[in-house]
């Protein structure tokens, strides 16, 4: 943990007022991302657009955090981690500013880019920070409340999104404007972090997120299993709304929110109530989850069942959850604090751009064939990559634990 940083942790447990600073700006981070979800719909009726260009506007969101990945992914690791939290809150709040004022879909699409240099410069530095705080002892119960934070900011987004989008004027604005006050809350609460600059050595230069070589296969396993989660994520948040409408029948953004909210919910739940869960059990049930998940969704399209379209959010949220939790707590586990944020840059850098690809390919196959054709296609190639990130970690685990019973 960075000098001045662990200085501040009293003797009897972490320093809870700075650990839950920085799960507040995971859950805005989310919060961000989602904000647009229950306002798709109205941007494609407005503003006469595809269902492509929607899950493109969600799109530029992960594709320029890669970006911001492979370029800024360890400067918190030189600057601290209080410098670049401060940034990233400060380029969301700009992004954030212009969904608010956007009078076109040029406006939307800057604005996401803003999003997503923000996003990129605060969320691995606030897990990091988290997980300096706690230390890797705590690491299950780190990545829980990390995976419920995200899951609290999307309820957010869905749910008061939807209801301000349905009950509230200026629908396609005003819930930015809510968006705005809370980053600009958690902005100054930030501020108030410690500074840990002077703790941490070395000039910053533009490179590539480090992954030291020893940890590879850990952090290729952590890698496919948050990539799992945020390709769930993808479907969830940039076609979620247009799935709900047209199984649910209703134009009601508040009853779709509530739907899709249902599944961050889950998210929520499952991750404080797994926490103690060994990562083999929990990447198994995920990839079960998923699974049925999707099985629930395709059915859900061809029949056009809201009873299986809510077992979809239901499972789904289940595996997104056990899935991210699993990542980061093989990156908590794992990772040394020097190499920290890099790991986890690198992690994130690999799942947004799965979700970014993700988002573009059903969008374009939705425009193309309709939502069910989408779901159709996507349907094999999440399950596939759910599979994938349960092998990946068993095989990882089983190797560590035979070394270490070796050694």
């Amino acid at each position: 943990m960075p000098r001045d940083l662990a200085a501040s942790v009293r003797p009897d447990g972490p320093d809870r007022l700075a650990f839950w600073t920085c799960a507040s700006v995971l859950a805005l981070a989310l919060w961000t991302s989602g904000a647009a979800t229950p306002v798709y719909p109205l941007y494609a009726t407005d503003w006469q657009l595809t269902p492509f260009v929607t899950t493109a506007i969600f799109a530029v969101y992960p594709l320029v955090l890669v970006v911001v990945l492979l370029v800024f992914g360890s400067l918190s690791d030189t600057i601290g981690r209080r410098a670049s939290i401060l940034l990233g809150v400060s380029a969301s709040i700009v992004g954030v500013l212009l969904f608010a004022l956007a009078p076109d879909v040029g406006w939307v699409l800057v604005g996401r880019a803003f999003m997503g240099l923000g996003v990129g410069l605060s969320l691995s530095p606030a897990t990091a920070a988290m997980i300096d705080i706690a230390g890797p002892v705590n690491s299950a119960r780190t990545g829980a409340i990390s995976t419920a934070s995200t899951a609290v900011g999307l309820v957010f987004a869905t749910l008061l999104g939807g209801a301000l989008v349905q009950y509230a004027p200026e629908p396609l604005h005003l819930t930015y404007w809510v968006l705005l006050v809370v980053e600009v809350g958690v902005l100054v609460l930030v501020w108030r972090l410690p500074r840990d600059r002077d703790a941490l050595a070395g000039r910053w230069r533009p490179r590539w997120p480090s992954v030291p070589r020893a940890l590879l296969g850990a952090v290729g396993a952590a890698a496919v299993c948050v990539s799992a989660s945020y390709a769930l994520g993808a479907v969830v948040l940039s076609l979620g709304a247009e799935i709900g409408v047209t199984l649910i029948g209703s134009d009601n953004a508040f009853v779709t929110g509530a739907v899709i909210a249902l599944s961050m919910v889950v998210i929520a739940v499952v991750a404080l109530a797994s926490r103690r869960v060994p990562v083999v059990i929990a990447v198994v049930v995920a990839a079960v989850a998923t699974t049925l998940s999707f099985t629930a969704l395709v059915l859900a399209a061809a029949q056009q069942s809201l009873v299986l379209f809510l077992a979809f959010c239901v499972l789904s949220g289940v595996g997104y959850s056990l899935f991210f939790a699993s990542g980061l707590g093989i990156v908590s586990r794992f990772a040394p604090e020097h190499h920290r944020a890099g790991t986890l840059s690198a992690v994130y850098l690999v799942a947004y751009l799965v979700q970014g690809a993700t988002a573009l390919w059903l969008g374009a196959q939705a425009t193309r064939g309709g939502l069910e054709s989408a779901v159709d296609v996507g349907d094999p190639a999440i399950v596939g990559l759910a599979l994938a990130a349960m092998v990946a970690v068993v095989v990882v685990m089983r190797g560590r634990e035979r070394r270490r019973v070796a050694a």
